[in-house]
């Protein structure tokens, strides 16, 4: 296999003001730097912020439901139901145990979405979808329990996050959710 250094970039993760610039070479060619990078259909800042992957993501779940309000205007309540659940859900919640806004207008943003897909299934608000950030809290706890098996390894994590970084970090939030879980729920 040979990998092109001219389609590789180099991102540094920091919330510095101030940055050494990185200098990465690859077959002595030098890998440009960049400020973000996409992997996986998920946008990765130098900064730790997720803006830009809200924005893309609401941007996207709004062209996909547009289309769909396009095709199904004249449709029944259950077909369109089924189609925002089928088109438009995947979009909201791919990837959001990782990038889960703890911002109150990056949620809005995604909440968004989801109000007007009721407001065009139903006529109202008032729906049996569940909300947004419960599916995606219970992302981020399937998640958190998945990656870290064992008594152990949830010690050693707890000790990593007491800076303002991992104040907001999946791990974090994700550990206050589980803390607050009952005693009987099923593992």
């Amino acid at each position: 296999m040979v990998i092109n250094p001219a389609k590789n970039k180099a991102v540094g993760f920091t919330r510095a003001r101030v940055t050494e610039p990185l200098n990465y070479s690859l077959r002595d060619i030098v890998i440009s730097e960049a400020s973000s990078c996409t992997y996986l259909v998920i946008i990765l800042r130098r900064d730790l912020s997720w803006a830009d992957q809200d924005n893309y993501t609401a941007k996207k779940a709004r062209k996909a439901f547009h289309f769909a309000m396009r095709i199904l205007e004249k449709g029944n309540s259950n077909t369109k139901s089924l189609a925002y659940t089928s088109l438009v859900c995947p979009i909201l919640e791919y990837g959001a145990a990782s990038w889960d806004p703890s911002r109150k207008g990056q949620k809005n943003a995604l909440d968004r979405v989801q109000n007007m897909a009721a407001k065009f299934a139903y006529h109202t608000n008032d729906t049996n979808w569940e909300i947004l950030t419960e599916r995606r809290k219970i992302a981020r706890i399937c998640a958190l329990f998945k990656a870290y098996p064992g008594e152990r390894a949830w010690k050693s994590i707890g000790d990593r996050l007491q800076s303002p970084i991992g104040k907001y970090s999946f791990v974090t939030r994700t550990i206050e959710l589980w803390d607050h879980l009952p005693a009987d729920t099923p593992l």
